[in-house]
């Protein structure tokens, strides 16, 4: 059964069949197989993978990524960076790094990290002389700590699949996105001084608290999501509401930068990636049902456990080498759908936490949106710079490495992610 689960997966995948509908054909292979099971039950699961609370949170916080991006929000972000780090020898890269942790803490999403950042600095960079492959290579890097720092989308599926707390969650991953963070600046670092970039001027006191005071109705949006969910005021789908209003309010009154008459194309956007994100995962809950039913979960356990010798040090190794590899050829979200329920079993069975391992997922499986062939991410970086994936290739996988050394240390250093939400309790 396990064999005709992965022949038909990817069978399906390799005849450029959508995501979604190729897990939806392995459940009706896996359903014709297996005895007893009726076609309705397969639907009943499909729709029960829709119709779940907490998915409500992912269209709020990716219409909230549109408003910013529409609103001038994103614009002050990048700005308020510039003047805190532009003045390092290639600052612009730092400021890319910057902006996009700062932005993480409102949309979640990796593609719109990358593109509002994206859209705004590499036109920059690329007219001061910034090497412009290393430059899209970067950018589309620290796009990626979008799902890794509260909030994250990825982590809200998780919750769902594996039915633990999306707030802890949210608050493991402050320190691994931050590690991330660091890890491409210091990269970074040596790309600079190898090249010789030139700095910008460096800001007056004046001119760093007047970018600030600028972005300032940007930059309180992630601490009025995260101290919200932190203390308990509301839920992170309430979060992701409270985030389209603020967002909008900023936008149209505070910068007056949002025009109605561009609020259609915001709102379709958004129901467009909601619609993809839905559509997976009911997709993905129809098929996990099935792998379920047909022991798969089970087959790996045993193997894995006999592999690793029940040694949770060599078993998250080889779960983590699975998932990099899953990673490079397929998204980030069906993936984390179809694995979730799978490898979580065996994480457990190591006697390893569940907060512990989702955000370890998250952080693997993030990487893959950079790695080529399928890497998500990597497209957008290349759309927005007109390069070609080839070009991309050898700067994209030295910063992906970077990520792989924060992974592992994460992996052997769980208190990394546990520390914080052990420390506030929720």
């Amino acid at each position: 059964m396990l064999v005709a689960f992965l022949v038909a997966l990817f069978g399906f995948i390799l005849l450029n069949i959508p995501i979604a509908f190729a897990l939806l054909l392995t459940a009706v292979v896996l359903m014709l197989l297996s005895s007893g099971i009726e076609p309705a039950i397969m639907t009943q699961s499909l729709v029960r993978g829709i119709d779940n609370f907490p998915l409500m949170a992912i269209p709020f916080f990716m219409l909230a990524g549109e408003i910013m991006n529409e609103g001038g929000i994103s614009r002050r972000i990048v700005e308020f960076a510039r003047a805190l780090v532009g003045h390092v020898t290639g600052g612009l890269g730092y400021v890319g790094v910057v902006a996009s942790m700062i932005f993480a803490g409102v949309s979640g999403s990796a593609v719109a990290d990358t593109s509002a950042i994206g859209s705004i600095l590499l036109p920059i960079m690329d007219k001061e002389g910034y090497d412009k492959i290393k430059s899209t290579a970067l950018i589309s890097a620290a796009g990626t700590i979008g799902p890794i720092i509260p909030p994250s989308i990825p982590m809200i599926l998780y919750g769902v699949v594996a039915g633990v707390s999306i707030v802890k969650l949210f608050l493991g991953g402050i320190i691994p996105g931050i590690l991330i963070g660091i890890g491409l600046m210091i990269m970074w670092y040596f790309h600079a001084k190898k090249q010789g970039y030139k700095a910008d001027r460096k800001a007056s006191v004046r001119e760093v608290l007047h970018s600030g005071k600028s972005a300032f109705w940007a930059l309180i949006l992630p601490i009025i999501i995260l101290a919200g969910i932190i203390t308990g005021i509301y839920t992170p789908t309430e979060a992701g509401v409270i985030a389209v209003v603020y967002a909008f309010l900023v936008g149209l009154f505070g910068y007056r930068e949002l025009k109605l008459t561009r609020m259609p194309g915001v709102l379709s956007a958004a129901v467009k990636s909601t619609a993809i994100v839905l559509l997976l995962c009911g997709a993905a809950t129809s098929a996990a049902y099935l792998i379920t039913t047909a022991q798969i979960p089970t087959m790996l356990t045993n193997t894995l456990m006999s592999w690793s010798g029940g040694n949770p040090i060599i078993g998250m190794f080889l779960i983590n080498i699975l998932l990099l590899i899953v990673g490079a050829v397929m998204d980030l979200t069906p993936a984390l759908l179809i694995l979730a329920p799978i490898l979580l079993p065996i994480v457990t069975g190591f006697g390893l936490d569940p907060i512990y391992f989702g955000v370890v997922l998250v952080v693997n499986l993030c990487i893959g949106l950079i790695t080529p062939p399928v890497g998500t991410v990597l497209y957008v970086g290349c759309g927005l710079s007109k390069l070609s994936i080839g070009q991309m290739v050898k700067p994209i996988l030295g910063f992906a490495s970077v990520m792989v050394v924060v992974l592992f240390i994460i992996t052997y250093i769980p208190e990394l992610i546990l520390f914080i939400p052990n420390a506030v309790g929720r």
